[in-house]
């Protein structure tokens, strides 16, 4: 209860700097500039001389993209800032459809800017169809990087609400570097075979809060990269997709270390994966901690409850060599609903490592295909504690 009480007030207070920074605010409309609701003319220029005015002002200022269609360029929106800045999206912005029109892998990027607040109830369009037939980053090493929807690098202080990313390219949400960023009433839909769509990915950041949102798309629906702190996600709905996740993690030298996950009051509707921890074998030194997980309920999930110290997707790793990552001080609590497989609890940790803190409370999964009779459980290299009912019963022959 401390730890919601913790995240309300962090919200409201910076709805409440949004609102009170603001109200007041100078505003310039990108139409006053040049921009034309055509679908066809680019507006960069226009959003730029906005935005340079903006970002020069002394006093609290925002910027209107009004209703209509814009076409937007690649273009980076850059601090810092003298005053707080606000940019309202009422229309739908869309992106040049070509992913070989881009130099960089991101569309819209956000660089070192304090006090920021992105709204409006406007759609940012990726127009991601054409790349995802040539998005094969997930097994091609040497592959063309594809522009990303947003990306938010080292962004404090910052209020993304009532903002629909649709279609990305690539991922739709990229934050690196940024503190207490918020994302509140935020939608992402994509199909679910979109490949890389992830909604929300997440690395070297410190207090990001995912309150009351939508995601459906063809990746994770929100992922933890390395250096992810403080991290809350309440009142999401998520699929299809591929879960919630962190990681994957070990793959590179010198990660920094995960810590601080609450996951609470969400519902996953025919995802892949449910709640997930994955690392890879033969990894790199890392440390995984403070991960809860509770009252969740899973609709039709493929293994709702995973920790994957094995993760080796296409075989590209030597699947025989422990992880080195320590998962460690882990909770799954009050998790409800079907299973699309029969596993539907799969806690398989590192033996050289083995997780340690692992707590399962009050777990009821229920799955009615044809492999088993019920729900199964399967473990390596843990000793959970449990606390109230078990369904299916956890770690009962754990290794």
């Amino acid at each position: 209860m401390a730890t919601r009480k913790l995240q309300i007030t962090a919200v409201a207070a910076i709805l409440l700097l949004s609102f009170s920074s603001t109200s007041d605010a100078r505003v310039y409309d990108v139409t006053n500039y040049g921009a034309k609701a055509d679908g066809r003319s680019s507006i960069n220029q226009a959003l730029m001389s906005a935005w340079k005015l903006a970002c020069a002002s002394t006093s609290p200022s925002k910027i209107v993209i009004p209703k209509g269609t814009f076409l937007l360029k690649e273009v980076k929106i850059q601090g810092p800032c003298k005053a707080p800045v606000e940019i309202q999206v009422e229309g739908t912005v869309k992106a040049p459809a070509n992913p070989l029109s881009f130099k960089t892998d991101g569309w819209l990027t956000f660089n070192y800017i304090d006090n920021f607040t992105l709204s409006g109830g406007g759609v940012f369009d990726g127009q991601g169809k054409i790349a995802w037939g040539q998005n094969d980053c997930h097994k091609n090493k040497n592959c063309k990087r594809i522009p990303m929807n947003m990306r938010f690098n080292f962004i404090t202080n910052a209020l993304v609400h009532d903002i629909t990313t649709l279609d990305s390219k690539n991922f739709h949400v990229n934050v690196i570097g940024c503190k207490n960023l918020t994302f509140l009433r935020f939608t992402v839909t994509a199909p679910e075979n979109s490949p890389n769509t992830d909604g929300i990915h997440i690395g070297r950041s410190d207090g990001i809060y995912i309150t009351d949102s939508t995601i459906r798309t063809g990746d994770d629906c929100i992922s933890l990269g390395d250096g992810s702190r403080q991290v809350h996600v309440t009142g999401v709905k998520c699929g299809p997709g591929h879960g919630i996740s962190v990681g994957s993690l070990g793959k590179y030298q010198g990660e920094e270390p995960v810590s601080g996950l609450w996951v609470k009051n969400c519902t996953l509707i025919n995802t892949q994966n449910g709640v997930r921890v994955k690392t890879w074998p033969a990894s790199y030194p890392g440390s995984v901690s403070d991960l809860h997980f509770e009252d969740i309920n899973m609709v039709n999930v493929g293994n709702p409850i995973v920790i994957d110290q094995v993760y080796c997707p296409w075989n590209q790793c030597q699947a025989n060599i422990p992880s080195l990552v320590k998962i460690s001080n882990v909770s799954f609590k009050n998790i409800r609903g079907s299973s699309s497989t029969a596993t539907a609890v799969k806690l398989a940790c590192s033996s050289k490592v083995p997780c340690q803190d692992v707590v399962v409370g009050d777990i009821n999964l229920t799955y009615k295909g044809p492999e088993a009779p019920a729900a199964s459980c399967q473990c390596s290299n843990v000793a959970p504690s449990f606390l109230g009912k078990q369904s299916p019963q956890v770690c009962a022959s754990a290794a």
